[in-house]
């Protein structure tokens, strides 16, 4: 099976100067089991905590979300699934070298972009890695749950009004404020603290849609 490295570096937006580690990237275990050469198993390792480092940085940057809110949201977006659609939207899963299968599934797909994620730190350095991560992953926002949403939605189902927010008090210095925001529907109440008035409504949000469901008995 021919590799079209052009093809794929067009795609990825990125230029290898080592083809043949470009080519490990999209070799499948099964693939080099049969046919000889490493596979992209190693690379898979290597990519993986590069991986979790660049999104970590990046949320650690970002600023406004405590630790546990960095950790959920870091362990969303380098799931299996993100990954897979990344790789997917793509177009870079046809070039795939897998053994005995005209498709390959979520692992093996998952698995191509964290090798990518080596590779080209191998080869181009850790900028070039994050600008690549930073170009195909999912966005941060997309992988946030949207509590206020699903609240609105939870409500709307009910057949009830839309919740209601109200800043009840600010503190902290001016380069790190902290608020209080209450959330009201249902006809009940719960209180969200964060670092905005955003982060602030959505833990509210997800207190209140808890409670409204526990008194539901869901």
């Amino acid at each position: 099976m021919n590799f079209d490295a052009a093809a794929v570096e067009r795609k990825i937006g990125y230029s290898f100067r080592d083809k043949r580690l470009l080519e490990t990237c999209f070799t499948h275990s099964s693939y080099a089991n049969a046919h000889g050469g490493e596979s992209n198993e190693r690379l898979e390792f290597l990519g993986d905590a590069l991986l979790g480092a660049i999104v970590a940085e990046s949320l650690y940057r970002a600023g406004g979300r405590t630790e546990g809110e960095m950790t959920s949201l870091r362990i969303r977006l380098v799931s299996a699934k993100p990954l897979e659609s990344a790789v997917r939207a793509a177009g870079l899963d046809s070039f795939l070298r897998v053994y005995g299968s005209r498709t390959a599934g979520e692992k093996a797909v998952s698995s191509l972009f964290e090798a990518l994620v080596a590779a080209i730190y191998l080869d181009g350095g850790v900028d070039a890695a994050r600008a690549f991560v930073n170009r195909t992953l999912p966005s941060y926002a997309d992988a946030e749950p949207n509590y206020k949403g699903d609240l609105q939605e939870y409500l709307q189902s009910l057949g009830l009004p839309r919740a209601v927010y109200a800043v009840l008090s600010q503190s902290g210095e001016a380069h790190a404020p902290r608020f209080t925001v209450r959330a009201e529907g249902g006809g009940r109440s719960a209180v969200g603290e964060g670092g905005s008035v955003r982060e602030a409504e959505k833990r509210a949000a997800r207190i209140l849609l808890e409670q409204l469901k526990q008194n539901r008995g869901e």
